[in-house]
């Protein structure tokens, strides 16, 4: 898989610079708030890089990156909910490479999902932040004898998950009510990078789940092979969307604390080395001569080997983490 079949590099670029103007409108940097890492709760942080204004610094004690201080929740929903970049992310970004990301991401996801469901019939299984169903829309053709509930604040999207014979909440997973103990298997996918709150965020999500229930997310890993090498000029650190970056070892802290086990962390993505070449090659980002070699010269059989064993070491920004309520 290449980025470009996933997220069109041009689009891309308008849409974070449309983002950089809704910054500037949206958001008063008086009224942030200050915060602890959101994985360990520590106040130990190392400085590290400002980005559109926003502060971003590492935990010392568990390393994981993040921005401090912050917007509030109030002011992130209203960002999500009303600016233009948002708007042109769905209609614009999103929608013209939604079939191939069909193909490419969400049909493999649920492949794997539906390996982990113990009975193959009368499962609850929901999705937070499902957007336009297509996860389930996908889990549901390979399980079809399951109840199927996307948690989605957006009505508009929540409108097109039941035009899917889809059941859908029309909320934030913070603010659902009346679902504690529902789900045989909870999903999340892309999200945790993005909360105020995380430890609030999981602690609901884990009164949701059913005992012996699954959890399954997928985030950045801010110790990940493209956002170590490229770091504040990461497209992948895109304030004020990306507000925190865990990595296996913090994101299993934060886990076990609200109370998950058996959590299992893997980094399996596919783009990692794709988009460090992409930044070298079209962007002119320079990193140094090893790394400018390998973008111009490798063969594309070393350049797999390369993303391979970025993998198999679990150094890959694409993180996906499985846990079990007890």
């Amino acid at each position: 898989m290449k980025e470009e079949e996933i997220r069109k590099r041009d689009l891309f670029d308008k849409y974070l610079e449309l983002v950089e103007k809704d910054v500037k409108d949206f958001f008063d940097f008086r009224d942030f708030e200050r915060t602890s890492c959101p994985a360990c709760r520590s106040r130990d942080l190392k400085g590290e890089f400002e980005k559109l204004g926003f502060a971003y610094g590492t935990c010392r004690k568990c390393s994981t990156l993040f921005v401090d201080p912050r917007p509030s929740f109030e002011t992130l929903r209203r960002f999500y909910s009303s600016s233009p970049s948002t708007d042109f992310w769905v209609n614009k970004f999103f929608m013209p490479v939604a079939e191939a990301r069909r193909e490419k991401i969400f049909k493999p996801r649920a492949e794997y999902v539906s390996g982990l469901i113990e009975n193959r019939s009368g499962n609850v299984i929901g999705d937070v932040g499902a957007g336009f169903g297509l996860f389930l829309e996908e889990l549901k053709k390979i399980s079809p004898r399951n109840r199927y509930i996307a948690i989605e604040p957006s009505l508009e999207m929540a409108e097109i998950c039941k035009s899917k014979g889809l059941e859908a909440v029309c909320s934030c997973l913070e603010d659902t009510d009346g679902l504690e103990e529902t789900f045989d298997i909870l999903t999340a996918f892309e999200l945790a990078e993005h909360l105020y709150n995380p430890e609030a965020f999981f602690s609901k999500a884990y009164s949701l789940i059913k005992p012996g229930g699954h959890f399954i997310m997928t985030t950045l890993n801010g110790k990940g092979f493209d956002i170590l090498l490229l770091w504040d000029d990461s497209k992948s650190v895109t304030p004020p969307h990306h507000l925190n970056f865990f990595n296996p070892a913090s994101i299993g802290l934060l886990l076990q604390r609200v109370g998950f086990s058996d959590i299992e962390v893997s980094t399996p993505g596919k783009l990692d080395w794709d988009i460090v070449e992409g930044m070298i090659v079209r962007d002119g980002i320079d990193l140094g001569r090893f790394w400018n070699v390998a973008a111009n010269e490798l063969k594309e059989e070393d350049k797999k080997a390369l993303q391979e064993w970025i993998v198999r070491c679990n150094l890959s920004s694409h993180m996906r983490v499985v846990a079990r309520k007890c």
